[in-house]
């Protein structure tokens, strides 16, 4: 069971998906939820996974992403009201049907699937 809460900010889908991947590698931590504000400009981040690889996880991200993330920060034993917060808004993500192999190779969407719009 994950018990921390890592969160970066960064400028650019592009600089946040670098970050995530950077931060994957780096240590046993997955993705709980993601935010886009101002058009996808500023993406927010949260990763979840025991304190000790949040902590390794966010200090990768933060060291080595191509961007500087412009905020970071750390909950160990989060309150159940940011549990309740984080899982409302990986909601909106989950249970969507996501695209085929086939339609993520040709860069397609295919009809049933709608993607959430730009906030």
């Amino acid at each position: 069971m994950s018990n921390a809460y890592g969160f970066i900010e960064i400028t650019g889908v592009v600089a946040a998906m670098d970050a995530l991947d950077i931060m994957c590698k780096a240590a046993n931590v997955k993705l709980a939820t993601w935010e886009r504000k101002l058009g996808g400009r500023l993406v927010t981040l949260v990763i979840e996974g025991e304190i000790a690889a949040v902590e390794q996880a966010i200090e990768a991200g933060a060291t080595l992403a191509i961007k500087k993330p412009a905020a970071t920060g750390i909950l160990p034993n989060p309150h159940s009201e940011i549990r309740r917060i984080v899982a409302l808004s990986a909601s909106r993500f989950k249970g969507k049907k996501e695209p085929s192999a086939d339609s993520k190779m040709l860069g397609e969407d295919p009809p049933d699937f709608v993607p959430k719009g730009n906030n």
